[in-house]
């Protein structure tokens, strides 16, 4: 399924504000429609309120490298955020755990080195857990070491397009209505929002269909000893010949009389008696739908708190269990894919494809979360078996609109390769890579896709290599 948003809906002309590029309404006189079924707003001038070099929008785990990278390269950069904190799903989102990061160099590797000074990760195989809390003072630490202008509590709202280049982003927060004003842009809001505001086209969901794979929220639990608990979590049990400990945790929640609404539910042991556990899926719910992400909200967290309930009440090793957190923002796995120059696809995987301006090697198997709970509430197979692949740079290069890089799970691909190259160990690198080319499109007066892979390269070489 292809869309485009049409920024009609979204903006009206303001002209002495951003000279002739076209802005979001703002509020002033309005009127209701003879029917009542429209709230007309008055246009009104947009304060441009800063110009930069580049400005990152969604302070994630893509946005964050992003920002830093950009910094480091000598940019002016503004990181916008909609949370309260700096890492999305890393913190926000409480995720706790790290998938397809083990091979990743630079930025992702500096951040789980200066964690580990802090004996805050715990590693299982491939993946990383890491202490969440310390997790938000690292990354907010080290974008103030690099020179990144933060702003939190602030949405991206609309963009200004001048002649098909991005110039302008709008935001709502506190503060009311502002415009940002950069030289690059770098969409790393993991819905693709600032690249549909800008009129980039997109697809979602399944081919067809739609359908989308499920939300998920996560908790953070404590009170339970490892050693007693171990035949039941992921990354403890294997090491004692117990595998399948997905299963048996199922088998133990069905025994306290519960169902999950994920067939296929983790616990992760984090730290000493720190544990992370995701035993939930939201079907249906589209990242773009508030009312639905709010009931998928409500409906995750009350289940989170039934299935605990019920392993407390069965005694031994869950009497003490209780639960620390549970999210700001529940798990969003997969929104807008947007299109871009490269679509990352299903051959690519099967192929183990190589590409010269290769972003990131992935190594993350295809993860389907079943998008139909009536067939499967666990993982789906796609008939796909991947092989290490590459992302190119060139599907962080939208087609659309000039002036814009994407990073995370919305650059261009399709919903098998997605299902794979989204998770988190993949974003960092992606928004690494997509940072130190906005701030060399924007320091050199080229659009991104002039600025040679080669170039960029050597810049993160150069700089990874003075930490």
């Amino acid at each position: 399924m292809t869309n485009r948003i049409d920024r009609r809906r979204f903006i009206q002309t303001g002209a002495a504000a951003a000279g002739g590029m076209s802005l979001a309404a703002g509020t002033g006189r309005a009127e209701m429609t003879s029917n009542g079924k429209a709230w007309h707003e008055a246009a009104r001038n947009v304060p441009i309120v800063e110009d930069a070099d580049v400005v990152v929008c969604g302070g994630g785990p893509a946005g964050i490298a992003a920002a830093i990278a950009a910094a480091r390269c000598g940019a002016r950069t503004r990181l916008i955020e909609v949370n309260g904190c700096l890492g999305g799903m890393w913190t926000a989102g409480l995720l706790s755990w790290i998938l397809d990061s083990d091979n990743k160099s630079g930025i992702m590797r500096e951040i789980l080195q200066r964690l580990e000074k802090h004996n805050a990760v715990a590693r299982y195989g491939g993946s990383v857990g890491y202490d969440v809390e310390a997790m938000k003072l690292l990354l907010e630490t080290m974008c103030v070491e690099a020179g990144v202008h933060v702003r939190l509590h602030t949405r991206i709202v609309a963009a200004g397009v001048h002649e098909g280049r991005l110039a302008i982003a709008v935001t709502e927060s506190k503060s009311g209505r502002q415009a940002w004003r950069a030289k690059v842009f770098v969409d790393c809001t993991g819905d693709g929002d600032l690249a549909a505001l800008a009129g980039c086209t997109f697809a979602e969901g399944r081919p067809g269909t739609g359908a989308v794979q499920p939300m998920s929220m996560m908790a953070l639990l404590t009170g339970l000893v490892p050693a007693e608990v171990a035949r039941f979590v992921r990354g403890l049990a294997e090491p004692l010949g117990e595998n399948n400990p997905k299963a048996r945790l199922l088998e133990e929640m069905q025994r306290a009389g519960v169902a999950p609404s994920y067939t296929q539910p983790t616990l992760f042991c984090i730290k000493d008696d720190l544990f992370c556990l995701a035993t939930n899926h939201q079907y249906g719910v589209k990242a773009n739908d508030a009312e639905g992400t709010t009931r998928a909200t409500l409906c995750a967290r009350a289940e989170i708190h039934t299935l605990v309930d019920a392993l407390v009440r069965l005694g031994g090793c869950w009497k003490n269990m209780h639960i620390i957190a549970t999210p700001e923002h529940i798990g969003v796995r997969e929104a807008r894919r947007i299109r871009g120059l490269y679509e990352v696809s299903a051959d690519d995987l099967i192929n183990g494809a190589r590409h010269a301006d290769a972003v990131c090697r992935v190594t993350f198997p295809v993860d389907v979360h079943s998008t139909d709970p009536t067939k499967d509430k666990g993982i789906t197979r796609e008939g796909v078996r991947a092989r290490p692949y590459d992302i190119p740079y060139r599907s962080l290069i939208p087609v659309d609109v000039k002036g814009l890089l994407l990073a995370g799970r919305c650059i261009s691909g399709d919903f098998v390769a997605h299902s794979s190259y989204r998770v988190t160990g993949n974003a960092a690198p992606m928004g690494e890579a997509a940072g130190t080319a906005a701030a060399m499109a924007a320091q050199s007066n080229r659009a991104p896709e002039h600025v040679p892979w080669d170039e960029i390269s050597e810049a993160m070489k150069k700089h990874n290599s003075m930490l």
